[in-house]
C-alpha cells in the first residue's frame, strides 16, 4: 500500500536524529494498512490512525544537566619545625656545659609543658654539708668545716630568696618525670655518718619545725651498731631525715680501677644494711670521695640507684638539664669529668655548704633565664608536638 506523501514526510520530520520505533505507532500503521470497507474514505481513516498515534506518543523531556562531583581537596601534610636548642648560660664555667639525658623527645615534650608538672625554669641547688663546728668563729673550707652560725646564715639567706628543701624521692620524681616541687628548690645532703642522733636535733630540726625543710644524710653502711642504726631509725620514721647510701665501707673511693667486686661490695652492701635496719632501700648513692667511674655507673644502675652525686661544683640543675664536662680542665682542675661515665642523673654535681651562699643568686638568675627561654621556645616546641608526637602520646594534658 502506498502512503500519501504529506504522511511520509511528516514520519521523517518527527524521527530526524532519533530511532522512532514504538509498538503502538506501528500497530496502528499496520491496522491502517488493513482493508476497510468501501464506503470508508481511506483519506479519513489514514488521518484519524495518525492522529490517534500522535496522542499516544510521549515526546520525551530534556534530561537534566550532570551535575559535577566534588574532587577532595589533598591534605598536604605537615612539616615539623626545628626544635630549639637546649638552653645555655655564661654564668657557668665555660666548661661545664648543660647536658640533656631523656632520649626520647616527645616524653620530654609532653612532661615539659604538662601543666600539672613543674614549670619550666624550676631549679634545684644541691648543697654538699660535712662537719659543722657549733663552736668555730670562722668555716674551715681546708676540712670541709662549715661554722654553726655560718649553716644558719645559708639557712636563712636560701629561705630568704624563696628556697623550699626537698627529699630524695621528690628530687628523683623531678629529675625523671618533671614532678612539680618548688620553682626555687634546695636539697641538703650531709655526707658521713653522725654517731649520734644530735647533728641533726642540734642544727637542722629547727628548719624542719618552722619552714617543713628535711634533709638527707649520705649514710656509711660498715657500722652496725645496733643502738646507732636505732637512734638514727627514729630520724627515718619522723621523715624529715631522709637517709640515702654513701658506701659500704665508703673510705676507699671508686675509681676507674676499681673490680666489679669491690663496685658490688660497695653500692649493693649498703643496700642491704639499709634494708636490714631502716627496712628501706635507698635511691640515691652519694659518691664517697667524688670517687666514681663509668661501670659504676651502670652498676649502680642495675642495683636500682636512680640518681648519683659528687663533689664537684658545677651549677644547679633543672629537668633534663644538667652541667658537666667531658675532661679535666683548669677551671675545675681536680672535678672528674662527668660525661665519660655516660648518665648525667648519676653524677649530679653539689655545691658545699661553706660557698653556697655567693651562688644562691646565680642558681635564681639561672631558673629565671630557663623560664623565659622555655616561654620563647613554646610555641614551636607545642607545633612540634602536635604534628610528631600526639597521634601516639596523645594531647598533651590540660589543667585538672
Amino acid at each position: 500500500m502506498l502512503y500519501p506523501y504529506n504522511f511520509i514526510g511528516t514520519i521523517r520530520r518527527m524521527t530526524k536524529n532519533r530511532i522512532f520505533l514504538i509498538p503502538n505507532l506501528l500497530a496502528l500503521l499496520l491496522a491502517a494498512c488493513q482493508s476497510v470497507p468501501a464506503t470508508a474514505d481511506p483519506d479519513i481513516i489514514m488521518t484519524a490512525a495518525i492522529e490517534t498515534a500522535f496522542a499516544q506518543i510521549s515526546i520525551p523531556t530534556e534530561a537534566p544537566e550532570p551535575t559535577e562531583t566534588p574532587v577532595p581537596t589533598a591534605t598536604i601534610p605537615r612539616t615539623p619545625p626545628a626544635l630549639p636548642g637546649t638552653y645555655q648560660t655564661s654564668i657557668l664555667k665555660a666548661n661545664d656545659i648543660p647536658r640533656t639525658y631523656t632520649a626520647d623527645t616527645c616524653q620530654y615534650l609532653q612532661n615539659k609543658w604538662n601543666p600539672n608538672n613543674a614549670a619550666p625554669g624550676t631549679v634545684v641547688m644541691t648543697i654538699m654539708i660535712h662537719r659543722i663546728d657549733k663552736d668555730a668563729a670562722m668555716s674551715d673550707f681546708g676540712n670541709l668545716t662549715i661554722a654553726s652560725k655560718d649553716l644558719k646564715q645559708l639557712m636563712n639567706d636560701l629561705h630568704d630568696a624563696g628556697f623550699q628543701a626537698i627529699n630524695m624521692q621528690k628530687m628523683a620524681d623531678f629529675m625523671y618525670t618533671n614532678a612539680k616541687i618548688p620553682e626555687l628548690s634546695v636539697l641538703l645532703i650531709v655526707d658521713d655518718r653522725a654517731g649520734s642522733s644530735s647533728k641533726y636535733n642540734d642544727h637542722f630540726r629547727i628548719y624542719f619545725e618552722k619552714w617543713g625543710w628535711p634533709v638527707i644524710n649520705a649514710y656509711i653502711g660498715i657500722d652496725e651498731r645496733p643502738d646507732l642504726w636505732a637512734e638514727h631509725a627514729v630520724l627515718s620514721a619522723e621523715g624529715w631525715v631522709d637517709f640515702q647510701a654513701h658506701g659500704y665501707i665508703h673510705n676507699i673511693p671508686i675509681s676507674e680501677g676499681s673490680t666489679d667486686e669491690f663496685i658490688m661490695s660497695e653500692m649493693g652492701g649498703v643496700i642491704s644494711t639499709f634494708q636490714k635496719y631502716f627496712n628501706k632501700t635507698p635511691i640515691a648513692y652519694i659518691w664517697p670521695g667524688g670517687g666514681f667511674s663509668k661501670r659504676a655507673v651502670e652498676i649502680g644502675t642495675e642495683l636500682g640507684y636512680k640518681l648519683g652525686f659528687t663533689v664537684n661544683s658545677r651549677g644547679p640543675v633543672m629537668y633534663n638539664w644538667i652541667p658537666q664536662a667531658d675532661a679535666y680542665n683548669d677551671d675545675n682542675p681536680y672535678a672528674i669529668p662527668e660525661i665519660p661515665a655516660g648518665n648525667p642523673v648519676m653524677t649530679i654535681p653539689r655545691y658545699t655548704d661553706i660557698t653556697a651562699r655567693d651562688h644562691i643568686d646565680e642558681v635564681r638568675t639561672i631558673g629565671q633565664e630557663a623560664a623565659q627561654y622555655a616561654e620563647q621556645s613554646k610555641a614551636i616546641e607545642l607545633e612540634y608536638y602536635d604534628i610528631i608526637c600526639a597521634p601516639t602520646y596523645g594531647p598533651i594534658p590540660s589543667t585538672p
